[in-house]
């Protein structure tokens, strides 16, 4: 009779029968830290690890963003680096990136101008979280036959959100290359492209979602009702903004 050696998690002591422990999640094939696996797995590992997630997550919210709320609505989540800190990072970025380019072409601002990116900078969070209620919300009341609930609507919006951050990135870094003369026309072009890409990408994403659940006159009808609200609405919370602060 061959008895089996029983194996304990190092980290809460439960007893292991697989790779990983049951209980808390550790690897059973933990080992004492040698300079050779601190390089391989603690650090390289690590950095690897997030990388990788981080840009499978941007492409499938770039490419398929409706799937990939959807995906991680029904509970497929592993693969996905965390979507609100993804909608942190490229905001950060968003940011880092204007002052960079208004830094490289301070020409551009006009009085006007200045004081508008001065507007919002001061309040482009307030402006950036209040569009993912009423993305939701808005979703919420012409996409009931999906019976989703307003906390997965958040997911969905974030997703969209994400992607227009992504999209108005790139601009960013391409208004920055337009800064050299002989390449304006193509950065012109491209520029614009990215423009209609990031209004029309929530349209892109509730398309993406929803296009196996609605006919597509019955989509084009509900994104034509979701635009004129979310620009009232967006329209309101500035002026409001505005004339408050």
């Amino acid at each position: 009779m061959i008895f089996m050696n029983k194996k304990s998690c190092l980290n809460c002591g439960h007893i292991i029968s697989g790779e990983f422990c049951s209980h808390c999640g550790q690897k059973s094939d933990t080992a004492r830290i040698t300079p050779h696996s601190l390089i391989k797995n603690d650090i390289l590992g690590s950095i690897w690890h997030i990388e990788t997630k981080f840009f499978h997550t941007l492409k499938d919210v770039l490419f398929k963003p409706g799937q990939t709320a959807m995906d991680y609505i029904s509970g497929k989540r592993i693969k996905y680096y965390n979507l609100f800190s993804l909608l942190l990072i490229l905001f950060g970025f968003n940011v880092l990136m204007l002052h960079f380019y208004l830094d490289l072409n301070p020409k551009e601002i006009t009085a006007d101008g200045s004081n508008i990116i001065d507007f919002f900078s001061k309040y482009s969070k307030t402006i950036l979280f209040a569009f993912i209620p009423i993305l939701a919300l808005n979703a919420r009341i012409l996409f009931k036959r999906i019976k989703l609930n307003l906390a997965e609507h958040v997911i969905l919006a974030s997703v969209s959100l994400s992607g227009i951050l992504t999209l108005l990135l790139l601009d960013d870094v391409i208004s920055i290359i337009g800064i050299y003369e002989p390449l304006s026309k193509i950065i012109n072009v491209l520029d614009k492209i990215l423009v209609y890409s990031l209004t029309l990408f929530p349209a892109f994403t509730y398309f993406n979602a929803f296009k196996n659940s609605y006919s597509t006159s019955g989509l084009i009808w509900r994104l034509s009702v979701f635009y004129i609200l979310l620009s009232v609405e967006c329209f309101a919370i500035i002026i409001l903004l505005y004339n408050l602060f």
